[in-house]
């Protein structure tokens, strides 16, 4: 069992990172275009990004890029969507959910 949990953390952890990094480059990406004047990602795409895992790179974006940091709508449906995705993976995590 303890072997089972090690290679969940393990393959999780891939996930965040990985979903983080590319969220991460999509935030960058719309951020260059809103200064730009260019095609812009959705709202509802960068909150889709958040809700699958990829909140901690969207955290890290939003600070570094100094993107979607005004916006109170949107960061009050960030902070709904780590909410959400944490308590999705603690119930995945916790013997119920396995």
């Amino acid at each position: 069992m303890t072997a089972f949990y090690g290679e969940l953390l393990w393959r999780v952890s891939c996930y965040y990172l990985l979903l983080g990094l590319g969220t991460f480059l999509v935030y960058g990406i719309d951020k260059i275009s809103a200064a730009s004047g260019g095609w812009r990602v959705r709202e509802d795409t960068l909150h889709l990004l958040d809700i699958l895992g990829g909140w901690p790179g969207a955290f890290v974006a939003q600070r570094f890029f100094r993107h979607k940091i005004r916006k109170k709508s949107f960061r009050a449906r960030y902070w709904a969507t780590v909410i959400l995705n944490c308590a999705v993976l603690g119930w995945l995590l916790s013997p119920y959910g396995a």
